[in-house]
């Protein structure tokens, strides 16, 4: 494998404290916390105490004043375990941001300490049960009354919404408009007239609460508004680049963790007379996925220091998150297939990887999303143009 070089000494020694953190505190319980649907509140809390949750916050707002590669260790080193409940990376590197980079002085210093410590747990909520990626056509509103904003609308698919203390919520202040139209606004959770749905069942990340989310006329103060009234669609835009650098980061730690396994599994086990792996077709296979995991782990760590350098863009992270993901997918179905039988066992780790990795090519903007912005990029306009009037 190509040498990692983007890692310090100090990181390599938070990556071994991340390891100890998971295989003692997460691991043992991830069993229970799937049959429940939920990961316990006090699994936050020491995460926190650990320093695992918001690693890019600085001191000042109680972080440990990391960057994107202590968040990148914590991912990485929970994909390689197969801890797929606890929601840290959308608490730490999706939802805290967004305060970082527009929160008001006190907003920052009101949520950001409690969020490293696992205190509060937070949320966004962009998903309506009309659409998806069209952020531009969501219906939730949320108009000013006085000194208060009044939010009526309902989101869906929402992670971490069940324990969730705060949610940034994408709406509606002028729902006459689209992108100019939507604003971001931190809800408390205990707030008249915002209820949660039950827990969805989903297919895999059975212990990742999502649910769905109701606002009946729930009022908060105007001093929720999150950065400037109008600037949500641009605010989603700007952050979305590292949610997606996010799941491709997520995507290539699963894929290895997965070949590691399937190498175990299959030089260890019997099959007329030699192991699954002195099979030609098994080797050819096992090298397929290890040459096509090193391409992609290339990328994405190029990836992390174009990041680290303030220079990562829409198209790039679109095209990390669309091949890691796909790759993801291939290297999970590959390793079912040569566990055989016990691949289709839950009680094998490569049967709920294989569960939980069908959601990445979907969450955070599908692959079919990730396909129309890159083609954007390398279209010229009256191309674009041509094609939606056809399609029309």
């Amino acid at each position: 494998m190509i040498p990692r070089t983007l890692f310090s000494e100090e990181h390599t020694l938070f990556r071994e404290q991340v390891r100890r953190f998971v295989e003692r505190e997460l691991t043992p319980h991830h069993a229970a916390w799937e049959e429940a649907g939920v990961v316990p509140r006090e699994a936050w809390r020491k995460a926190g105490a650990a320093g695992l949750l918001c690693c890019n916050i600085p001191e000042e707002y109680g972080g440990m004043g990391g960057d994107f590669l202590h968040s990148a260790i914590v991912i990485e080193e929970m994909s390689r375990a197969g801890v797929t409940g606890p929601a840290f990376s959308l608490h730490s590197d999706i939802v805290a941001p967004y305060l970082l980079h527009y929160g008001t002085e006190a907003q920052k210093r009101h949520w950001l300490p409690r969020m490293a410590q696992g205190d509060a747990l937070a949320a966004v909520a962009m998903t309506e049960p009309q659409g998806g990626s069209d952020l531009q056509a969501i219906r939730t509103t949320a108009l000013r009354d006085g000194d208060d904003y009044v939010i009526r609308g309902q989101k869906i698919y929402i992670t971490n919404a069940q324990g969730a203390d705060v949610i940034v919520v994408a709406a509606k202040t002028d729902p006459s408009a689209r992108a100019k139209g939507i604003s971001l606004i931190l809800v408390e959770t205990g707030r008249p007239g915002f209820a949660r749905g039950k827990p969805l069942k989903k297919v895999g990340c059975k212990a990742m609460d999502t649910s769905e989310l109701f606002l009946d006329e729930v009022r908060v103060p105007v001093s929720n508004l999150l950065g400037e009234e109008g600037r949500g669609f641009f605010q989603l835009m700007t952050e979305l680049a590292q949610e997606r650098l996010v799941q491709a980061v997520r995507a290539v730690a699963a894929a290895e963790a997965a070949l590691q396994w399937t190498i175990d599994y299959t030089t260890g086990r019997n099959a007329f007379g030699q192991t699954v792996a002195d099979f030609q077709n098994t080797q050819f296979r096992l090298a397929e996925m290890r040459a096509e995991i090193a391409v992609h782990r290339v990328y994405v760590d190029r990836c992390m220091e174009v990041h680290l350098e303030g220079r990562l863009d829409a198209v790039d992270a679109a095209i990390a998150k669309m091949q890691a993901t796909e790759l993801q997918g291939r290297v999970m179905d590959r390793c079912v297939q040569l566990h055989g039988g016990a691949g289709y066992m839950w009680e094998y780790p490569i049967a709920r990887a294989w569960a939980d990795a069908r959601m990445a090519r979907i969450a955070g903007g599908s692959v079919e999303v990730m396909k129309q912005i890159i083609a954007r990029s390398i279209l010229p306009k009256q191309e674009r143009r041509r094609d939606r009037s056809q399609a029309a």
